[in-house]
């Protein structure tokens, strides 16, 4: 059975523009402790610099490419 008003292949479409989502500001990610800078994640080693991972409870993840280290 099709949908109210539309054809079963035109399911989905007309959604409209995505919505952004809100990011955090780059000074989140680091520690500024007198003279040094120290970052709070670490970086994802297949992306490389600036793309940090996530940390979890028992590993850490990167969102951009899907790598997983186990803690």
């Amino acid at each position: 059975m099709a949908a109210k008003g539309k054809d079963a292949k035109d399911k989905g479409k007309d959604k409209g523009p995505k919505a952004k989502k809100a990011r955090k500001p780059a000074s989140s990610r680091y520690e500024i402790s007198g003279s040094s800078i120290k970052k709070k994640n670490k970086e994802c080693p297949k992306c490389g610099k600036g793309t940090f991972m996530a940390a979890h409870k028992d590993r850490h993840t990167c969102g951009k490419c899907g790598y997983m280290e186990k803690k």
